[in-house]
C-alpha cells in the first residue's frame, strides 16, 4: 500500500477539516481543567489531596470541609474525565480516517457530528440535564468515532 504525502496537507480539503475539528477538540481538553479550577478557586472548595487545604498564596484561608466533593467544582472534573475518555479516541481514529482518504462528504458529516455532539454534551453536562440527554449526545459522538473506525478497518483489508 503506497503513502501519499497529499493526504496530509491542508490542501486536503478531509484533513483540512479533521485539523479544525482536532484543533478545537484539543482545546476543549485543555481548558476543561481551567473551568475546575475557576470553580475551586470561586467556591474555595473541591480541593483533592491533604496538602491542598494548607495555608497558601492560593489558598489564604483553609477552612475546614475543602477536601470534601463539592458538586459544583466535581461536575466540571466529571466533565473533564468524558474528555478523556472520548477525545484521544477521536483524534486516533480521525487521523487514521484521513489516512484511508474517504470521501470529503462523508468525513465532514462524521467530524463534524463528534464536535457537535460534543459541545452538546457540554452543555447538557454543565446545565445539569437528565442522563438521558447526555447519553443521546454522548451516543452520537461515540457512533461518529464507531463509524470512521470501521471505515478503517474496511480500506485496510
Amino acid at each position: 500500500m503506497n503513502f501519499d504525502n497529499a493526504l496530509l496537507s491542508l490542501d486536503n480539503p478531509v484533513f483540512q477539516t479533521y485539523v479544525l475539528a482536532a484543533g478545537i477538540m484539543i482545546l476543549k481538553l485543555m481548558l476543561q481543567p481551567w473551568m475546575t479550577v475557576v470553580r475551586m478557586m470561586k467556591v474555595g472548595a473541591g480541593f483533592r489531596s491533604p496538602e491542598d487545604a494548607k495555608k497558601s498564596p492560593l489558598n489564604p484561608k483553609p477552612v475546614a470541609g475543602q477536601l470534601e466533593v463539592n458538586e459544583y467544582v466535581d461536575r466540571s472534573r466529571r466533565l473533564n474525565l468524558n474528555d478523556l475518555e472520548s477525545i484521544p479516541g477521536f483524534l486516533a481514529a480521525g487521523l487514521l480516517f484521513v489516512l484511508v482518504d474517504p470521501p470529503l462528504l462523508l468525513a465532514q458529516i462524521l467530524i463534524w457530528a463528534y464536535v457537535v455532539a460534543r459541545a452538546a454534551h457540554f452543555v447538557a453536562y454543565v446545565t445539569a440535564q437528565l442522563h438521558d440527554v447526555r447519553a443521546f449526545c454522548w451516543t452520537w459522538s461515540s457512533l461518529s468515532v464507531i463509524a470512521m473506525s470501521i471505515y478503517v478497518l474496511m480500506q485496510a483489508v
